[in-house]
């Protein structure tokens, strides 16, 4: 039910302005519109997206909506408790975004050279940004307005980096004296039984063995409500003139932590059915040891901090390759290829190179036309030892690149891009790099599938199934 507000609010309410609706969804029914600006909800002033996402969940709604011509919409809304309104806002969170108020020893954004553009300089430390992209936070940021808030609203889950549990130590890698009392806020998220996930940022000579060690055993008492935990190396640009002085891991480092990881993993899965702390790829390879298997990930609760991104995609082009050859269509389409030659290149990072190149073997053992060269790119812009694809910039590629036989497509993962545009960290677009390269470039989703799909043309892996 709509019609035109009575009563004139005499102070201001913050608005929220709609940036799409969601074709058959209860506000497209409603006929909202992009441009409409959602006032209140049951009556209330809605302050950000965990005001939102609370209050829209009941099963009976008012909504107070501005159209763009002035005119006041008051919606009588009835739904299933939970069910999703199909609104997004153009500030997704629906407020100003916290800065992060830490000066960690570590922090990437402080190896950043000058002059790449300014969104990337911002440090963010929002536990909304938590609940709804999956951003780590320090708790640092966080007031106790903040956990109430996330507790009354059962929020989760919220990812933590905790670095180290030694509150001393964490205040001199936080550059903050309140580092450490901060970890107090953690407690408060357990009681309350709010699902976390933690990350520690590991720096050699400080916060890794013994004090790895005691961080593993304190976090682990936050089980099952911590439900993973994540050692990742730190990362170091060649950017760090002023900076604390923090070294690279060896492949015996590496080992050591690989070590005492593997050693909590086996205890804590034998005591709660959990391996609960992984480490990152990077360990495995600097190590030179094997991937662990897939059933140890525990459902890949951290890929986006690079935990079993190689062993997921390893099991997606295995399946994806199992589906393909038991299909019905799958002789047609050897015969219909056949004889076709197929010559590919694929440019990546360095951490990934050889486990794509293991990839394309097994693609040319069912396609033998199909050629793809994998070519690893050096990250020359912030230095060879960042290694994985996603900081790869477009300056790199086209020098790397420029004058070589790529075939006749290049793939790029859309990790190397800015989030839903064809842009690299550095600003060059897939367009220029084109141009440069003088070849056609196929952006390639993250997964297995949509790989192998890439590589052998058949178009059926670029969607949900394989036809049959």
């Amino acid at each position: 039910m709509k019609k035109k507000a009575e009563e004139t609010r005499e102070k201001r309410i913050k608005t929220h302005r709609i940036e799409t609706v969601r074709e058959g969804s209860i506000a497209w029914e409603l006929e909202l519109c992009p441009g409409d600006e959602l006032i209140s909800v049951n009556g209330q002033a809605v302050e950000d997206i965990f005001d939102y996402q609370y209050l829209t969940h009941e099963e009976y709604l008012e909504l107070l909506v501005r159209k763009p011509d002035g005119e006041e919409w008051e919606l009588e809304i009835e739904k299933e408790y939970g069910e999703d309104l199909g609104l997004e806002f153009e500030n997704g969170l629906m407020d100003e975004y916290r800065s992060c108020r830490n000066r960690c020893i570590f922090c990437f954004i402080d190896q950043m050279p000058k002059g790449m553009r300014d969104t990337l300089y911002f440090k963010d430390d929002d536990s909304r940004l938590s609940f709804l992209q999956g951003n780590y936070v320090t708790l640092t940021n966080m007031d106790d307005r903040d956990i109430h808030r996330i507790i009354r609203y059962h929020l989760s889950p919220i990812n933590i980096s905790f670095h180290t549990t030694n509150p001393e130590l964490r205040c001199k890698m936080l550059n903050n004296r309140f580092a450490g009392e901060a970890l107090k806020k953690a407690d408060r998220l357990y009681e309350a039984g709010i699902a976390m996930n933690g990350q520690i940022v590991l720096c050699k000579g400080i916060n890794d063995g013994e004090e790895l060690n005691r961080s593993i055993r304190d976090l682990a008492g936050y089980l099952p409500c911590l439900e993973s935990l994540s050692v990742v190396p730190v990362g170091l640009t060649r950017h760090r003139e002023g900076l604390c002085p923090l070294v690279p891991f060896t492949r015996e480092d590496a080992r050591q932590v690989l070590a005492l990881i593997h050693g909590w993993q086996k205890r804590l899965f034998r005591e709660h059915g959990t391996h609960f702390v992984h480490a990152s790829d990077e360990w495995y390879i600097l190590a030179g040891e094997e991937l662990p298997g897939e059933e140890t990930y525990d459902g890949y609760l951290q890929l986006e901090n690079g935990v079993g991104m190689l062993r997921l995609l390893e099991e997606e082009v295995g399946e994806a390759l199992t589906e393909l050859t038991q299909s019905k269509g799958f002789i047609q389409k050897t015969k219909e290829t056949a004889g076709q030659e197929r010559r590919l290149s694929l440019a990546t990072g360095t951490l990934a190179a050889p486990y794509l190149k293991r990839h394309m073997e097994r693609i040319g053992e069912l396609f033998p036309h199909i050629k793809v060269q994998v070519i690893p790119v050096e990250n020359r812009f912030f230095g060879e030892q960042i290694t994985v694809a996603g900081l790869l910039t477009g300056q790199d590629l086209a020098a790397q690149l420029r004058g070589r036989d790529l075939g006749e497509a290049l793939l790029l993962s859309e990790h190397l891009l800015r989030s839903g545009e064809e842009v690299f960290l550095d600003d060059m677009t897939v367009e220029q790099l084109q141009r440069t390269l003088q070849v056609p470039i196929t952006i390639v989703k993250s997964d297995g599938k949509a790989l192998v799909g890439a590589v052998t043309g058949i178009e059926e892996l670029r969607g949900e199934v394989i036809d049959e």
